[in-house]
């Protein structure tokens, strides 16, 4: 079958053996962005094959995870396909994944087949005749493989079982195609007969992946740098049960600011503690889609639309991707500042109860406005605006500019009182908070005015310009607050 004229089928396939990976929403993104570009479809598929680290309590944080960055999948075990080649299905990311778990029978039926064409085998070597025929390998300065020695046996040892079911390999070379490196030449002669399943109802990863892709119709396989050494095994699989190869594509590792491999030791891995920090997932993919990508020109701002529209799969780079803390953290602040200010609300949702606090709508919207130019992450809202929705306590000495006496500040702030008294509640903006204040600055000192002032509305030694802060707060707050900073004066 010519693969030009194959639809385009990718698929993700995670493990369920921890929370979701950095790495792992990467590789979903390539293959959703590459679907949709294709008109193609996204497969969610969940290897769990090895059972004694897969843990069903993870699968929900992988459909969780996908659907937080907003990458639908198009298919599940409950998909099916009309008589006339349309999918029969609910909406979208509805359904659950397949699961390699649900498959074993599919699995079984292929060994069986490998078996009887005796292009596997049964291998009845324990864990000790394993290590020390590698060990003797390496003494010789032999690559270690395994050496074939059950592959002839005529019935099983006395007193054995079979351990697991090995493949027979070949000691030609290997070669595949891949989008990126070109072709790919592995030594057949390293490779040696290696385990594809331990029995007929357990297949191993290397073997269902390649059952699973086939019988899918995977058209395109983009994946971590990190699956090549699986590749030559894979291939093998392939040729002897006469499937399709499908297309290859290896994604550059990702790696720390010191160019080794990102791990939690040199940075943080786990996708949803992006989410904790408050990263809003748009921002997430469009940093992410850049380890490993570029687009035609110097544009870095994307939306998941626009990145549809811009992706192509060529441009994949080869070289290893650096994760760029700080190029994160400017790509998010740019989000935040495109965001409409009710989206921005919705999101900062659970921040603010975890905050325990519940601003009502217009104040908090006011809130955003003032500052949403200061913000890199959604968290930094909750700890930069919080002042408010709540006024916290503060060191009465805090109110003093400079060498002002107290006795000074609190004069000052008398006459502020009275001046934003006399205002208009309808016209109580920056503008005309400060024309009021322009006489009182020009005789006191703009320092002298409006320092306390910002203390007194803030309880901060850092925070927004006061004049700001007034126009979020409205009339009768502050005047409540300078209230509070007069009696804590007096």
């Amino acid at each position: 079958m010519n693969r030009k004229s194959t639809p385009v089928r990718v698929r993700i396939a995670p493990s369920p053996t921890g929370s979701p990976h950095i790495g792992t929403a990467r590789t979903a993104l390539f293959n959703w962005l590459f679907a949709r570009k294709e008109g193609g479809t996204f497969v969610l598929r969940v290897e769990d094959t090895d059972k004694e680290r897969s843990k069903v309590e993870f699968e929900p944080e992988i459909t969780e995870g996908l659907r937080w960055l907003e990458l639908d999948w198009d298919e599940g075990p409950d998909w099916r396909k009309k008589p006339d080649g349309s999918s029969e299905t609910t909406s979208k990311g509805e359904y659950g994944p397949y699961r390699q778990s649900e498959r074993t029978d599919i699995y079984k039926r292929y060994l069986e087949q490998l078996l009887k064409e005796r292009k596997a085998y049964y291998c009845y070597c324990t864990k000790d005749d394993l290590e020390a025929e590698k060990q003797l390998m390496v003494a010789q300065g032999l690559p270690p493989k395994y050496s074939g020695h059950c592959v002839n046996l005529p019935k099983p040892p006395a007193g054995k079982t079979s351990s697991v079911i090995r493949f027979r390999s070949s000691e030609a070379p290997i070669e595949f195609k891949d989008l990126v490196r070109g072709k790919t030449m592995f030594d057949g002669s390293l490779v040696g007969d290696f385990p594809i399943a331990k029995n007929l109802e357990t297949a191993l990863f290397n073997f269902a992946v390649v059952v699973d892709d086939e019988l899918m119709h995977i058209s395109h396989v983009i994946r971590g740098e990190e699956h090549l050494p699986n590749m030559p095994r894979q291939i093998l699989i392939q040729r002897a049960c006469g499937f399709k190869e499908p297309t290859y594509l290896h994604l550059p590792l990702i790696l720390s600011p010191v160019k080794g491999k990102l791990s939690k030791r040199t940075g943080d891995t786990s996708l949803f503690l992006y989410r904790e920090k408050g990263y809003l997932p748009e921002a997430l993919n469009n940093f992410l889609v850049l380890l490993g990508w570029h687009p035609t020109d110097n544009q870095e701002i994307f939306t998941l639309q626009e990145l549809v529209k811009a992706f192509d799969i060529k441009r994949v780079q080869k070289g290893g991707a650096v994760f760029d803390q700080n190029k994160l953290d400017w790509i998010n602040a740019q989000h935040l500042k495109r965001l409409p200010t009710s989206h921005l609300a919705r999101h900062l949702e659970p921040f603010l109860e975890e905050a325990k606090l519940t601003p009502p709508a217009p104040l908090l919207h006011k809130a955003i406005e003032a500052e949403r130019a200061r913000m890199k992450t959604l968290k930094d809202f909750i700890g930069n605006a919080k002042f408010f929705f709540e006024l916290g306590d503060y060191d009465t000495k805090l109110l003093s500019w400079r060498e002002d006496a107290l006795e000074t500040t609190c004069r000052i702030l008398e006459h502020v009182k009275e001046k934003l008294s006399a205002m208009d509640n309808a016209r109580f903006d920056r503008h005309a908070v400060e024309g009021a204040l322009s006489p009182l600055m020009e005789q006191e000192g703009k320092g002298s005015v409006l320092w306390p002032l910002r203390v007194a509305l803030s309880g901060l030694r850092a925070s927004p310009d006061p004049l700001e802060i007034s126009e979020v707060l409205g009339k009768e707050e502050v005047l409540r607050r300078l209230t509070i900073a007069l009696g804590k004066l007096a």
